[in-house]
């Protein structure tokens, strides 16, 4: 993008290197430096393409007149998630296109995880790339005063793919730990471009203490393993050193924010020694803080997890059961219904409700997990 100036134009020619490399490399062997395999073909790839282009000789001189690169840039998805993040786009345009452009997710996987439709997504990004091409966006990184502006939607996004990684919407794959690194990577590079903003700190812990539980999520079996019932032996005390210390940093601005109370929130899970023994009243207090810093149905779906510790079942159901207009089409809904009718007795709803969110689902060992509720 940063080199070509048209957004289709990179994206169809690092794909036709990344077909390329799918037909080379198993017989030919993957090249020491990948990186630059694919970068140079899909230079050769968009050249070939320009010269096709009946103003080829401006764009190809552009082209050739700059230094052949051996190396990608570290910073060449952050600098294209701030083109897709432009103010210039809405909010809910700039998620599809990063996620599109960016992440390489499918369309189908950015519907799922968005709780949208695949046309609209689809029309949604191609208005976007529209877009970008009409008003010029460069391909650079933002000043101080544009970073801090385009935030909330980058860290949005950084995790969104942390998200899919950590719990995949689609394919074979019960998650994808590739994903879920590249969501800490970009989360400690912002980190590091923005060191007097609080919200990245969060975001980063958040994600470490995800990644903490990670040895723990699933049996040898691959099933899904409850939070409740995993094995703390395996979690990663390291990294959820590392996290508190972000939270601590963060909390000394004096400016709270999402991120951070869902990383507080994490941390005093983690903290505990057990299920049983969390502090779920402070658990209760946090998600209420979360609640009003970010009034979103899921932020209050959560909330009634600790809501049913601290008040029963019947409270939590009712808490659910008002966001039943927001969250039908999203499974996780279903899903801590389903347990909490189950919790009061009320089998065949239970049921229902897992049948609901079996069919909004394709992840395997969530859909597992819920063939293993329904057989009891």
């Amino acid at each position: 993008m940063r080199r070509l100036g048209d957004f289709d134009l990179a994206e169809e020619s690092v794909q036709e290197a990344v077909i390329e490399a799918l037909e080379h490399w198993p017989r030919d062997g993957v090249p020491e430096r990948p990186d630059a395999w694919l970068a140079a073909v899909a230079r050769r790839k968009a050249l070939d393409r320009i010269r096709r282009n009946a103003r080829y000789r401006e764009k190809v001189a552009l082209i050739e007149a700059q230094p052949m690169e051996t190396n990608v840039e570290p910073d060449d998805r952050l600098r294209l998630m701030f083109v897709c993040c432009h103010p210039a786009l809405s909010r809910d345009v700039q998620v599809a296109l990063t996620l599109r452009a960016v992440v390489g997710l499918t369309t189908a996987e950015i519907a799922r995880a968005l709780l949208s439709s695949e046309p609209a997504i689809a029309q949604r990004i191609v208005r976007a790339k529209r877009k970008i091409v009409d008003a010029g966006i460069s391909f650079r990184l933002p000043d101080d005063s544009e970073l801090v502006e385009r935030l909330d939607h980058l860290m949005a996004v950084i995790y969104l793919l942390f998200n899919e990684g950590y719990l995949t919407t689609g394919g074979p794959q019960a998650s994808r730990r590739d994903l879920a690194d590249d969501a800490e990577w970009l989360a400690a590079l912002l980190t590091r471009l923005l060191p007097t903003q609080p919200e990245p700190l969060g975001l980063l812990a958040l994600i470490r203490l995800h990644l903490a539980r990670a040895p723990a999520r699933f049996d040898g079996a691959g099933d899904l393993v409850l939070f409740e019932d995993q094995d703390r032996s395996l979690w990663d005390r390291t990294a959820i050193v590392s996290a508190i210390k972000l939270i601590e940093r963060a909390a000394s601005f004096g400016r709270p924010g999402p991120y951070q109370v869902q990383a507080a929130i994490g941390a005093l899970y983690a903290e505990a020694p057990s299920w049983q023994e969390t502090d779920w009243m402070q658990a209760l207090l946090l998600y209420e803080l979360l609640v009003r810093l970010d009034p979103s149905p899921v932020a209050r779906l959560n909330r009634a997890i600790a809501l049913e510790r601290v008040a029963g079942a019947d409270e939590a159901l009712i808490a659910v059961d008002e966001l039943s207009a927001d969250l039908n089409t999203y499974h996780l809904f279903h899903a801590t219904r389903g347990r909490l009718l189950e919790q009061l007795g009320r089998g065949d709803e239970a049921a229902s409700a897992y049948r609901a969110a079996l069919e909004l689902t394709s992840n395997p060992a969530e859909r597992a997990l819920l063939q293993r509720r329904l057989s009891k």
